[in-house]
């Protein structure tokens, strides 16, 4: 019964704070298209490469917030085998 409870409090904090990591990782392809298509295409704007650059920065940060709130989360609700 330990290892299965170990098993779904893993699945547990890696489901926590999923839905910011995978906006995150959104935010992060986005900015990749904005600033190959702000250097690549004729005819988009030079503000373009570095508005794709802050939509990545945004998008790292998502990354590193998802992490602070699981880690929060694992602070708070440890694992405890005998529950």
């Amino acid at each position: 019964m330990s290892e299965a409870a170990r098993r779904a409090y893993v699945a547990a904090v890696r489901a926590y704070a999923r839905g910011l990591q995978n906006a995150g990782f959104v935010a992060c392809a986005v900015g990749v298209v904005v600033m190959v298509a702000g250097h690549y295409v004729h005819g988009a704007p030079g503000w373009a490469v570095y508005a794709g650059l802050v939509v990545i920065f945004a998008g790292w940060a998502l990354f590193a917030f998802a992490i602070v709130r699981r880690t929060a989360y694992v602070r708070a609700h440890p694992f405890d085998p005998d529950s």
